[in-house]
């Protein structure tokens, strides 16, 4: 399968149902009064992380998901039927963003973490709702909520417990193939591994997860290469193998510019764990560079081992210095770490309906004003969250839906802000999707 790690996606929610005008109408029963029911609520699109996945290449041309609209209400307050949620299935260590403002909004890392990306609709309540002293028979009820709707970024980080680094043709996936079950494809030519590969390292009663990723190249950092889709994938290891080349000219040379394109991503990542592996000893005149490197890797405190991927000398010895290291090492990413990522600030859901509502009373609390935006064209536009809001759920056709609209222009005195932002008679206003000629009396 083609490895995919960045996607986006657009995502929409369901509509909520509108509610019922109905009065109830049984023999026996002269004015039964109101009976409609609410609309059912619309539904979710959910992401959740799966195991077993790890490419976002499903959606590569799949990009556009949409969640089930909710049913109606209905009389004898019988409730609409909710919609169905959608569940999209992504590999763990997604992080979500808004594609918009590219604002982190989740990380699912460990299996049967979700994230609902889009919520649907409130359904609309039926007449029954509506309904007092005074309005014994109220002709109107309100519609369902749209869905959320949202463009998505999608950007996988591999979660695997060692991350194999180096510089093209160092050996990487032979020495995967070599300590683990995987098969990768192996050839003497650089850049052979162009997608990470995964093997299962199994010791005793523990599976280590190791990741074979592309090879780095000098300025990985900058993005050239394949620098930034290779670092991200290293960041949720547990611990890292630096593999060298022994038969090379420079190895030193090797290990200090490899060390410092994870300082220049991440100091971070620069301080994990690390085994320093010098590969290839099976070929003649290995040794000096083997020795030279060794006292550098001690140098900087770093673990070293000389290995040969091909013959498998000291495969088994690296094999338990990477067990002993995985257990000793905790995972070192925490997602809900808000010193890594920015993490918006948790916020409560707040009823749209609280402001528009309720009725007056004599409380400290003030009510937030409209604001009037006077447009290129010469019309006006309302705007306030919660207002519109509850304009958008007025169903006109119902024959009181005038009167409940007239109601809450009065509750936040929206004719006086027309008027003292320059509206008059017959000017063109708008109220979210809806538009009306402005005529004062309507209110009075």
């Amino acid at each position: 399968m083609k490895f995919v790690d960045i996607a986006e996606i657009f995502v929409k929610a369901g509509r909520g149902g509108n509610g019922a005008l109905s009065f109830r109408r049984e023999k026996f029963v002269p004015k039964g009064g109101p009976d409609g029911g609410d609309g059912g609520k619309g539904g979710d699109v959910i992401l959740e992380a799966v195991g077993g996945v790890v490419t976002l290449a499903d959606f590569e041309y799949d990009r556009r998901f949409q969640a089930g609209h909710a049913g109606h209400g209905s009389g004898a307050l019988r409730t609409g039927s909710n919609g169905q949620d959608l569940i999209i299935r992504v590999p763990c260590g997604t992080l979500i963003r808004d594609a918009d403002d590219n604002s982190l909004l989740a990380d699912l890392v460990e299996p049967g973490q979700n994230f609902i990306a889009a919520h649907g609709g409130r359904g609309g309540r039926g007449n029954s709702h509506f309904a007092n002293s005074s309005r014994r028979a109220p002709k109107f009820a309100e519609k369902g909520d749209p869905g959320e709707e949202r463009n998505l970024k999608l950007e996988l980080k591999l979660i695997a417990d060692v991350g194999l680094a180096g510089f093209p043709n160092a050996g990487k996936s032979s020495i995967l193939a070599a300590i683990s079950g995987a098969k990768p494809k192996i050839a003497g030519y650089p850049f052979t591994t162009l997608s990470p590969n995964l093997g299962v390292l199994a010791v005793d009663d523990a599976k280590v997860v190791i990741a074979d990723l592309p090879g780095l190249i000098e300025g990985a950092h900058e993005g050239k290469g394949l620098g930034l889709q290779f670092l991200r994938h290293v960041e949720r290891t547990r611990i890292i193998l630096h593999v060298i080349d022994l038969s090379q000219a420079n190895p030193v040379e090797t290990f200090h510019a490899l060390i410092n394109e994870f300082k220049e991503y991440s100091i971070n990542l620069a301080s994990r764990p690390c085994i320093v592996i010098g590969n290839k000893i099976d070929i003649e005149g290995t040794e000096e560079n083997s020795r030279l490197l060794r006292e550098e890797a001690q140098r900087n405190s770093l673990a070293y081992m000389a290995v040969s991927a091909l013959s498998g000398e000291n495969i088994p010895e690296l094999i338990k210095a990477i067990a002993d290291l995985v257990r000793k090492t905790p995972y070192s990413y925490n997602a809900s770490d808000s010193r890594n990522y920015d993490l918006p600030d948790e916020i409560q859901d707040v009823d749209p309906n609280e402001i528009i509502e309720l009725k007056p009373k004599k409380t400290s609390r003030k009510r937030q004003p409209v604001s009037i935006i006077r447009q290129s064209d010469g019309s006006f536009r309302v705007e306030h969250e919660n207002f519109e809001k509850s304009v958008g759920r007025i169903n006109f056709e119902h024959e009181d839906a005038m009167q409940k609209f007239s109601r809450l222009l009065k509750t936040l005195h929206v004719e006086e802000a027309l008027e003292a932002a320059g509206a008059r008679e017959g000017d063109k206003v708008y109220i979210g999707e809806i538009e009306f000629d402005f005529e004062p009396e309507i209110v009075n």
